[in-house]
């Protein structure tokens, strides 16, 4: 049997191997550093994380395949190539994995950091 049926109603669509990738995506809002060789770094916002791999929201034209380098928050600068590119977002596959969950850890509670960044917490009884 075809793995692709031609009958509309029970024909496959991009989506249905979305849910088929190697890791879990975290979805998630944060702004992370991206440059692509040749060109400057640009501030870019990342939609979801994964350990393989982002997709970011990027309106400039960019070829699949392009090497770029990703400075995510808590991760640190990550090589990886576009995987694709549609409507104002690029799919990024990671050279190496990541611990995506390194991004969600919370700043600012260091002892340096000033009072009105950290978050506000009950007093304990």
């Amino acid at each position: 049997m075809d793995q692709f049926s031609q009958d509309p109603l029970t024909a496959l669509s991009a989506d249905d191997f979305t849910g088929q990738r190697a890791g879990a995506r975290d979805s998630l809002m944060l702004t992370a550093q991206f440059r692509i060789a040749d060109r400057e770094v640009t501030q870019v916002r990342v939609r979801n994380l994964s350990s393989g791999g982002l997709m970011a929201e990027y309106a400039q034209p960019i070829t699949t395949g392009t090497p770029v380098d990703v400075d995510v928050r808590g991760v640190g600068w990550v090589s990886g190539r576009i995987a694709w590119s549609a409507e104002g977002r690029v799919g990024v596959a990671f050279d190496h994995d990541i611990d995506p969950m390194l991004a969600r850890k919370p700043v600012g509670k260091g002892p340096s950091t000033p009072s009105f960044v950290k978050p506000i917490l009950p007093a304990r009884r």
